[in-house]
């Protein structure tokens, strides 16, 4: 066999590998718009896979290959967290989200989404917005979080800060035997959309706070919500938050931020955030435990936000979206006291919890692959 053709083989075999996990891997190309996209459905055991799109200038195919292959899985997980009949996928957009968006190619990739029949619903992520998506709905049903106007959600960082301070009530009940916010010190790291609903949830309860964000804006006006609230507020330097003497570590702004440079600078009793991908590796998860420091999984603590977009394919009903975010409370509870009695961290207790619902409903969740129509088409007859 020549040397080209033996080279292509192993790519081949390497590309099968890398995606063993998953069901499927579709590369998108539309030379007439200059997209180039690749979506990554992970599991459909649950139902159809759902999972937000991102739009970033990767370095390489590889690289974006990666990311699509990481965050389908961890969608699915997720999605078996939250308790909705989901199934776990993600796209990604390889292109400057400053300079390559056109509608064109929103519409031009609402096709590719189309073409999957139903097995893909996806929508508003990192370097994306909901107007992108409008484009992309002229195009596919299959599209959720849109803009209210469009017969969407609208602002899905209300669910998911309710489901981050229903995420802390369960922390402090651990800590402290109460679910209470007031009383107890929270260091906040970013003070976006979602991070500043929390902020301003904890200081009506009388927290104490101590914030940090590159925004000048967003830091003058959590200072004007603490004056009108019982709570109090200090501004610290970014590079200081870590270190910070409070009960609790909030990560509502990047990934990848407990890590072996941030992990020993902690003087917190938990942490507990926002922010997608705060352990920049599992094993991390196993050193805050043998530091003693408790974790709540990301993917668990923030899924208000997908409650919400996978509840629009019922039909829009905020009360109902509200009403099952109550249940991350339940979900981190239930992570914590596994994590306790297996010895294990809180992260691979989260894992084998949603593994076991995955196999427990896979029994018997046959809606996507019954002759009957799915209850969530409704939306679109």
């Amino acid at each position: 066999m020549e040397l080209a053709e033996r080279i292509r083989k192993s790519r081949e075999f390497d590309l099968f590998e890398r995606m063993a996990e998953h069901e499927q891997v579709v590369f998108c190309n539309d030379p007439a718009t200059g997209l180039r996209a690749i979506i990554a459905i992970h599991s459909t055991t649950l139902g159809p896979a759902l999972g937000g799109c991102r739009m970033q200038p990767y370095n390489s195919i590889d690289e974006a290959l990666e990311d699509a292959l990481r965050l389908s899985r961890g969608m699915s997980y997720k999605c078996a967290a939250a308790d909705v009949d989901f199934g776990g996928g993600k796209a990604v957009i390889i292109g400057d989200p400053n300079t390559d968006k056109t509608p064109e190619l929103f519409r031009a990739f609402g096709q590719f989404v189309n073409s999957l029949g139903g097995r893909f619903f996806t929508g508003t992520d990192m370097g994306t917005s909901m107007d992108d998506f409008i484009h992309s709905m002229k195009e596919t049903n299959c599209i959720v979080g849109l803009p209210a106007a469009y017969g969407g959600g609208g602002d899905s960082s209300i669910p998911t800060a309710a489901g981050v301070l229903y995420g802390l009530k369960a922390t402090n009940q651990i800590l402290f035997g109460t679910d209470d916010l007031g009383g107890v010190t929270y260091a906040i790291q970013g003070l976006g959309k979602v991070g500043f609903k929390v902020a301003s949830g904890l200081l009506e309860e009388g927290a104490e706070l101590y914030v940090t964000d590159i925004s000048q804006e967003s830091l003058r006006a959590i200072e004007a919500k603490a004056a009108t609230s019982a709570g109090t507020v200090k501004i610290v330097a970014s590079e200081d938050i870590y270190s910070q003497q409070a009960d609790i570590f909030v990560p509502c702004a990047l990934g990848g931020i407990i890590n072996d440079f941030t992990i020993d600078q902690f003087k917190v009793k938990a942490i507990a955030g926002s922010a997608n991908n705060q352990l920049l590796d599992e094993s991390h998860g196993r050193k805050l435990q043998q530091r003693g420091i408790l974790y709540a999984p990301d993917y668990i603590i923030n899924s208000g936000g997908l409650i919400q977009v996978a509840d629009e394919l019922y039909g829009i009903n905020q009360e109902r979206v509200l009403a099952k975010t109550k249940h991350i409370y339940d979900a981190i509870l239930e992570v914590y006291k596994m994590s306790e009695l297996s010895g294990i961290s809180t992260m691979e207790s989260a894992n084998k919890m949603c593994e076991k619902r995955i196999e427990n409903k896979g029994k018997r969740n046959d809606f996507y692959t019954s002759s009957v129509k799915p209850k969530w088409s409704f939306r679109h007859q």
